[in-house]
């Protein structure tokens, strides 16, 4: 009996899960210290550490955060950039049974003091470069007790000595609350002092990782450490990944990609896990070089942002071998061939990890990012939550059938947790097409659909339409209501430096490679796109800026008939 699209998807999965992925962050990281001590682990441009130094450097770090007060299950928030102290603190915690949550670098204000509030965070460690958006809102901070600062601890003026006590030396702090430079962690412990070894479960959380934030209020994953080495073994397997890779990341190391699909892959690996400081379009590739690194990952525009940089007679001259992330454009074969690296898509989120993968020994389906792999059943359903059938666009929904493979729930988000928990799936928000040998297509998010004139319009497939102009630098597509009800497309446009294209041009471009109905009405050309660090565009501030003085609107007097 042959079975349905829904049920091969369900079960696409299963060949390819390892359940024998059990072990917490810290315990793997002992294992791979004891196996390979002198290899190099994490590499930046200012320097490596070995899984040796990682490993004695977490124990000592550890033992500075008990005589703070850390302890097991408590959550640590962290205010750091990219930096090798971001991770030496997260297996730090991880060995300890704590739980790090670091906030997105661009928070502050109220944001800021609500997402560390969510998390009840006793004690916070911060950059000394970050330090003035944390001060400006401890007064609201309801639960931080003590402030470590990364770098230079700026101190207090010494009061005048009162006789006929002696004076005494300044106390650095910050309203109220104690400041500790972070290097004086490691003197409150020894070489000779027992490591940290709490009997933690796999089950138990080892980071909160926040949604992005650009449509509400951030939401705290709660990601245990099953889930960290789960995925990563997931990501191995996927993408095909070897003991000799080097793994590159320049995305935030607060976000998945850095912590979960690229340190904790080469930890099960003992390969090297190379972090950028931040994505730079003009250095990426010099960064790539000087770190070694073999795989790559990319998202949003930032490979749209590689591919339109004036090509260089050493393009391929790169020691790259594989590219992943998503979207992955039409122009993927000419730019693996320009840069001599494969591109290959898949498909993830924060709450449920990287679990869709494109099949590595399996020619390229265009507009594919695969098929599921892991513990996982998925199911396309309606607004009902029927399953619906294969070329017909759906809600992702998906359940593990392992312990831990999905995010926990929303810290201290008890309703928000059960609106994505619903008749036992978790509901992703994301629409997908499958087709008849169950290989998925992204469409787009459910909340990123624009509905005009009764048609659904995915805005990912009209600003893929729109970046194929070779003077388009990238695009976001956003709906704009209509005086005929529902709404209309609007096209926030970056154009390529010294490009010359009108937005009639850019009209006629879309006429004829797209359904009329899909057309944008409106163009805007912007000199950037307001994003998050993780380079996700900020769609709320478009909208809510609407048609200004400056759009173009193709059914107005400006527009040819």
């Amino acid at each position: 009996m042959s079975m349905s699209m829904s049920e091969s998807l369900a079960n696409a999965g299963e060949a390819c899960w390892t359940p024998s992925v059990c072990a917490t962050l810290g315990e793997e990281l002992r294992h791979a210290a004891t196996e390979v001590p002198d290899k190099v682990f994490i590499r930046m441009l200012h320097g490596e550490w070995t899984y040796r130094q990682v490993d004695v450097e977490t124990d000592l770090l550890a033992h500075g955060l008990m005589r703070q007060g850390v302890g097991r299950g408590q959550n640590v928030t962290l205010m750091l950039p990219n930096c090798i102290e971001f991770a030496m603190t997260w297996f730090a915690l991880s060995k300890l049974g704590a739980v790090t949550a670091p906030v997105n670098t661009s928070f502050r204000g109220a944001v800021l003091a609500s997402a560390i509030n969510l998390v009840r965070s006793r004690l916070v460690l911060v950059h000394a470069s970050l330090l003035a958006l944390l001060q400006e809102v401890l007064p609201e901070l309801i639960t931080v007790e003590k402030i470590v600062v990364v770098g230079e601890v700026p101190l207090s003026p010494p009061s005048p000595p009162s006789p006929p006590s002696p004076p005494s030396p300044p106390s650095p702090a910050i309203a109220g609350r104690p400041l500790l430079a972070y290097a004086a962690l490691r003197d409150f412990a020894s070489q000779e002092s027992p490591a940290p070894s709490p009997a933690i479960s796999f089950s138990e959380l080892s980071l909160l990782l926040y949604t992005s934030g650009t449509t509400g209020r951030s939401k705290a994953a709660m990601i245990s450490h099953r889930f960290v080495l789960g995925h990563a073994s997931l990501v191995i397997k996927g993408l095909g990944l070897r003991h000799d890779d080097v793994l590159y990341c320049p995305y935030p190391m607060f976000h998945l990609d850095a912590a979960v699909m690229t340190i904790a892959p080469a930890l099960l690996l003992r390969s090297v896990a190379a972090i950028g400081e931040k994505f730079s379009v003009s250095r990426y590739w010099d960064e790539v070089r000087a770190l070694g690194a073999t795989v790559f990952d990319f998202m949003g525009a930032t490979l749209t942002m590689l591919w339109k940089q004036p090509p260089q007679p050493n393009d391929r001259d790169n020691p790259a071998r594989l590219g992943w992330g998503v979207p992955l454009p039409e122009w993927a074969p000419q730019f693996e061939e320009r840069f001599g690296c494969r591109l290959v898509e898949l498909y993830g989120s924060t709450e449920v990890g990287a679990m869709i993968y494109t099949p590595l020994d399996a020619p390229r389906r265009p507009g594919s990012c695969g098929k599921p792999i892991g513990p996982f059943e998925v199911q396309l359903v309606d607004e009902e939550g029927i399953a619906v059938p294969a070329g017909v666009a759906g809600e992702l929904v998906i359940r593990a059938t392992a312990p831990s493979m999905l995010m926990e729930g929303y810290f201290g988000m008890p309703d928000e947790t059960l609106k994505v928990f619903r008749h036992g799936w978790f509901h992703t928000g994301d629409v997908l097409r499958a087709d008849e040998e169950g290989y998925l297509y992204f469409v787009g998010r459910r909340k990123d659909m624009v509905r005009r004139r009764g048609e659904n319009i995915s805005a990912a497939e009209v600003e893929m339409v729109v970046e194929a102009h070779p003077d388009v630098l990238e695009c976001a597509v956003i709906g704009i209501p209509s005086e005929m009800t529902e709404e209309e497309v609007m096209a926030c446009v970056v154009a390529r430096e010294s490009a010359n294209i009108s937005a009639q041009a850019l009209a006629d471009f879309c006429a004829t490679r797209m359904a009329r109905f899909m057309v944008p009405r409106y163009f805007r050309f912007l000199p950037a796109l307001p994003k998050t660090p993780t380079d996700k565009v900020e769609k709320f501030r478009l909208q809510k800026e609407g048609i200004t003085a400056d759009t173009w609107d193709r059914e107005g007097p400006q527009a040819r008939g």
